[in-house]
């Protein structure tokens, strides 16, 4: 089967190796039945009575916060690497003139298409990048990797990964085209006051330059620029999401950084327990105070322009 028609979406699957090489286990098959079964204006009654974290996580509104904030013209061509079950997929159906969805996994691809069947601008292609990159012809206005980039080393094999991924990317842009990179702060404040490492689970794991893990890689400030520059990125803005990318409720930037006590929303660690080892409101007034909140922000939110 080459391909899979889902209402509107096209599932693609040229570059599908046949099985799913990641999952999340039977929790997948749950969501897949909540896409199905479920219109999007009864996803929040679904996770309010499921009480269950993968479900709030890939389901709920506040997911969409990371790019429906990106002005857009309507015209764009958007390329969204690593769109999962679609959480922020459909914002960019709604903004963009035609969405493109790459993704390894069946599975995750088949609930993405379900919960967007109705729209009319999505395809998917289903697959690894690296192959599916390989061939493709297509320049994108705006390519997206929200959460994806801290795992660009099972995308590409090579000394610097990370640098080559993005180069790759960059490969694609249409001229003035932009990519947007979400992802968290290695040094961000959750995790020196007690918030376990968002990959691993591990108190401490991304302070102490993972030593125990090699699976994600995320990047202080200082190591993201630099990464960006060796890919030859030029021209980029940071933008801070607060609490953090995957359910911003702001999103402040260096021409707009909070005022002292405005970030008061520091426990929303809904998967897992975490310690309180200081008041991060007051020591981000401290940072805030001393202009150094840029480096230990929980995430950032980097847009290029191409």
């Amino acid at each position: 089967m080459k391909s899979e028609k889902i209402g509107n979406v096209t599932l693609d699957y040229t570059y599908y190796p046949g099985e799913d090489q990641y999952s999340d286990g039977s929790v997948e098959d749950e969501m897949l039945e909540i896409a199905r079964n479920c219109p999007p204006g009864e996803y929040d009654r679904e996770i309010n009575s499921r009480g269950s974290w993968p479900v709030l996580y890939h389901f709920s509104h506040v997911r969409e916060n990371i790019v429906s904030w990106l002005p857009m013209t309507g015209e764009e061509r958007v390329l969204e690497i690593g769109s999962g079950l679609g959480a922020v997929t459909g914002a960019l159906a709604r903004k963009g003139k035609e969405v493109t969805c790459i993704d390894l996994s069946r599975k995750r691809s088949l609930t993405n298409a379900w919960r967007h069947r109705d729209a009319d601008n999505i395809r998917i292609l289903v697959g690894n990048f690296q192959d599916i990159e390989a061939a493709m012809e297509e320049e994108y206005d705006l390519i997206t990797l929200i959460g994806v980039f801290e795992y660009a080393q099972f995308s590409i094999q090579g000394e610097n990964p990370y640098v080559e991924y993005l180069s790759r990317i960059r490969s694609h842009l249409a001229p003035g085209g932009r990519i947007a990179i979400a992802i968290e702060n290695r040094l961000g404040l959750k995790y020196w006051a007690g918030a376990t490492e968002d990959h691993t689970g591990l108190y401490f794991e991304g302070l102490e330059g993972y030593p125990t893990t090699n699976y994600a890689r995320t990047f202080s400030r200082p190591e993201l620029e630099k990464i960006l520059r060796q890919a030859g990125c030029q021209e980029f803005v940071f933008y801070y999401p607060y609490p953090d990318y995957k359910f911003p409720e702001r999103i402040f930037s260096d021409m707009y950084l909070p005022k002292k006590g405005e970030l008061n929303r520091n426990r929303q660690n809904f998967d897992r327990e975490r310690m309180q080892l200081f008041c991060e409101e007051q020591v981000y007034d401290t940072l805030l105070e001393s202009g150094l909140y840029p480096l230990y922000a929980n995430s950032f939110m980097v847009v290029i322009q191409g």
